[in-house]
């Protein structure tokens, strides 16, 4: 099937690009609004990563007499001792327009703490605390859930 509309600039055509370039922008903002989802979601995983109890070694909390708290295991996500790293987090979502007129998208959450990449990656005198990894495995259904459902 063929469907055309033939006219001058101020006929049918017009209304029908003016029609599709609506349509185009209303995608355009329910994407960027799906990636703040898609931040969110990344937040709410990386608070169940970084949750709960570590199987490492037992250590006094620095400056008291008595606490103490019990340190991550090598392998495991980072351990909470002060709560620092599991707080200060910036979700951030960038959006712009393709040459095609589509949407592009990235969606993205970053800790404030500088230590973060060191419990990540480890360092020479302690062995990695990767948790980067665990969190997008976590969050993945809920963003691919969040992206498929209908933009209508």
């Amino acid at each position: 099937m063929r469907l055309w509309a033939e006219g001058s600039g101020n006929g049918i055509g017009r209304a029908v690009r003016a029609t599709v370039k609506e349509q185009v922008a209303d995608i355009n903002r329910k994407v960027i609004a799906r990636g703040v989802r898609a931040v969110n979601a990344l937040r709410n995983a990386e608070l169940e990563v970084l949750k709960g109890q570590r199987n490492g070694r037992v250590y006094r909390k620095p400056y008291t007499k008595k606490a103490t708290y019990t340190a991550s295991a090598p392998g495991e996500p980072p351990a909470r001792r002060t709560g620092n790293l599991r707080l200060h987090w910036n979700g951030e979502v960038k959006g712009g327009t393709t040459s095609g007129g589509g949407a592009s998208l990235t969606a993205a959450l970053e800790s404030g703490e500088p230590y973060a990449i060191l419990l990540e990656h480890g360092t020479s005198k302690m062995a990695a605390r990767p948790f980067v990894e665990r969190i997008k495995e976590k969050a993945a259904p809920e963003i691919k859930k969040i992206f498929s459902g209908p933009y209508t």
